[in-house]
């Protein structure tokens, strides 16, 4: 995963100055949180956070479609399988 420089925030930094944080997420829309110089936090403004929950909420009931409509298909191999 390709991430902008600018996002950047060592986790001593966001420790003593969160305030940078929020003003990298104001400006950019995201920060990300380094932890042992390695990306592993990620802060986003509550909307952004609402928009990727849904996406994901919609994901998963997609995939729940599939996966239902797969076992209906298959349900005899299944029960066969079973056994």
């Amino acid at each position: 995963m390709m991430v902008n420089t600018d996002y950047l925030v060592p986790m001593t930094e966001a420790n003593q100055n969160f305030s940078r944080v929020v003003r990298t997420v104001d400006e950019n829309g995201l920060a990300v949180i380094l932890k042992n110089n390695k990306p592993r936090y990620v802060v986003v403004d509550f909307d952004e956070y609402d928009t990727i929950s849904a996406a994901l909420q919609m994901r998963k009931a997609k995939i729940d479609g599939v996966a239902d409509t797969l076992i209906d298909e298959n349900m005899d191999a299944l029960l066969e399988l079973a056994k």
